[in-house]
């Protein structure tokens, strides 16, 4: 009998027969919770339970307290009394690209995150298995698994090419995804706003989802435009679920631009009618008026055809360079510029580090210029010349993003970036998504209550993916645990204040070993690499 399938039938014993699961274990917990309200992750209601852990497994979730979850049977006692007892939270949506650098990953880890889905938006590490192996060489502080991106498969095939692949070139991309399938990918992302993927037609997608779908996997996208051309790139979305059979993640859903708040409406609805024709479409949300990408995201597509140096070229040509303004300006006016200059925050400049923090507005103010989208439009371009820039687009509406996370499909994401304090200017859902959606959305403005905020953060991510033994709490369960303070639990980042930890998560338990301690970081690295070809459930959700 393998380790795991022992593990399970203690489990089994202990959910049946406490007393005679601890004899039979011959050893105490290494772990007790004491006196918490369990929310288990499954949607239903809290209740007081002890839960009990040993090695990497919770092995008893005790309603009653026993003799058998006394501090006499335990090695660690935690008191949780007026605390919630939850399973990790899964961030299906995370920019894990620092991970190298930050491998304990705390700005996620503080949140309660104990799993994260890197590669969203159609990038992610080639070769995927040279990656993870070294990832698991350098050790982690959180479980990290990974898409395949169809960005960094196109540009691997096609460079900065705008046009269909050939033949040849379809194949050598679907053999590029069924290898990263192969090497533990969990499905393909997408990210049809950004280049080179927005060059791509649904054919070509289509395509390679059907890859990923063959092995199980699901399809994440950003969707090719989510303001003016919001109700297409869903449609776009459901179309290649449909026609690739796989299960859909619309990433980081919202609308964009004030002409377009309230068109959730509509888009969940196409959400409601897809699900009813067989489709299966989910969404994931994070609970902020404010996006974040790079600034070539005002810039018109079409000026990149080529790749960088091909823009450089365009912006000499007096000509090019005005119809490149031109469409600068209407995405100010129309899309994530959100028609103001103050709406759009510099959160990271390389080449100009005081800007960050800043506005687009405060620039123009820097140089003496007014605020414009004309004036904005040139600055941007010369952002772009000198290497790019990250920022923040001031361009939701809270009622849409309260809708979509009310809405039963939709799971909590970040689409956070992991951060150390000082490092650049950041969006706040770096530090603060899951908190948040506890402390403001649960607790304060009631739009969920908690056992629905936990179960968008845990059973549902978890279901998603096809893990098996985590986003639960019962027994037998990957001891991923997190524990708050119902009544405290808050983020502390802000826009202007975006380097601040959350408050009222005061232990964190990744792999039965605690990352959070009493509220203190203990830098353990006790995180995994969680592949699709060992980790997931056979068959779908």
């Amino acid at each position: 009998m393998t380790t795991y399938a022992r593990l399970v039938a203690f489990a089994l014993l202990a959910a049946a027969h406490p007393a005679a699961a601890q004899r039979a274990a011959g050893t105490t917990y290494d772990l007790v919770i004491r006196g918490g309200m369990v929310i288990d992750g499954t949607g239903g209601p809290r209740y007081r339970a002890d839960v009990a852990v040993t090695g990497d497994r919770v092995v008893l979730v005790a309603r009653q307290r026993t003799a058998e979850t006394t501090p006499t049977r335990a090695k660690r006692v935690i008191d949780a009394t007026g605390k919630i007892v939850a399973p990790g939270f899964i961030d299906l949506h995370a920019h894990l690209e620092p991970l190298p650098e930050l491998n304990e990953a705390e700005s996620h880890v503080r949140q309660g995150v104990t799993t994260a889905l890197g590669g969203p938006d159609g990038s992610s590490p080639w070769p995927l298995g040279e990656y993870l192996a070294a990832r698991e060489r350098q050790g982690i502080g959180l479980n990290v698994a990974f898409l395949a991106g169809h960005n960094t498969v196109r540009r691997a095939v096609m460079g900065m090419a705008k046009r269909a692949p050939t033949p040849d070139e379809l194949a050598h991309m679907e053999g590029m995804v069924a290898q990263a399938m192969g090497d533990g990918a969990w499905g393909l992302s997408t990210g049809l706003k950004y280049l080179p993927g927005g060059w791509a037609n649904t054919d070509e997608v289509v395509a390679l989802a059907k890859v990923a779908s063959d092995s199980g996997g699901i399809y994440t996208s950003h969707l090719r435009e989510e303001g003016l051309g919001l109700l297409g790139g869903v449609a776009e979305a459901i179309e290649i679920g449909r026609r690739a059979r796989i299960p859909v993640v619309l990433t980081h859903h919202k609308a964009v631009g004030q002409q377009m708040w309230g068109k959730s409406v509509a888009t969940l609805a196409m959400v409601d009618s897809a699900r009813r024709a067989g489709v299966d479409v989910m969404m994931d949300v994070y609970p902020y008026t404010a996006t974040h990408t790079g600034i070539s995201v005002l810039i018109p597509d079409w000026a990149f055809d080529g790749g960088d140096s091909a823009f450089a070229r365009r912006t000499r040509d007096p000509a090019l360079r005005d119809s490149i303004r031109k469409g600068i300006v209407f995405n100010i006016l129309n899309d994530r510029g959100g028609g103001d200059l103050r709406r759009v925050q510099f959160s990271r400049v390389s080449w100009m580090k005081e800007l960050e923090g800043k506005t687009l507005a405060d620039w123009a103010a820097m140089r003496r210029l007014t605020p414009t989208p004309e004036n904005g439009a040139d600055l941007v371009i010369e952002a772009e010349l000198n290497g790019g820039a990250n920022a923040i687009y001031h361009v939701l509406d809270e009622n849409d993003v309260r809708r979509i996370m009310r809405h039963p499909q939709t799971m909590i994401a970040s689409d956070g970036r992991l951060s150390r304090p000082g490092d650049g200017h950041p969006h706040p859902r770096a530090y603060g998504t899951f908190p948040r959606v506890l402390g403001v959305y649960a607790r304060d403005a009631g739009v969920i209550t908690l056992e629905t905020a936990v179960f968008k953060m845990t059973g549902a991510p978890a279901r998603r993916l096809g893990l098996r033994d985590r986003g639960v709490l019962r027994p037998g369960a990957v001891a991923d645990v997190t524990i708050f303070d119902p009544r405290t639990v808050a983020d502390r980042a802000t826009f202007e204040n975006p380097h601040q930890y959350p408050v009222g998560i005061d232990y964190v338990l990744v792999n039965g070993q605690l990352a959070v301690d009493g509220g203190n970081f203990t830098h353990a690295k006790a995180g995994r690499v969680l592949r699709r070809t060992t980790d997931a459930a056979a068959g779908r959700d």
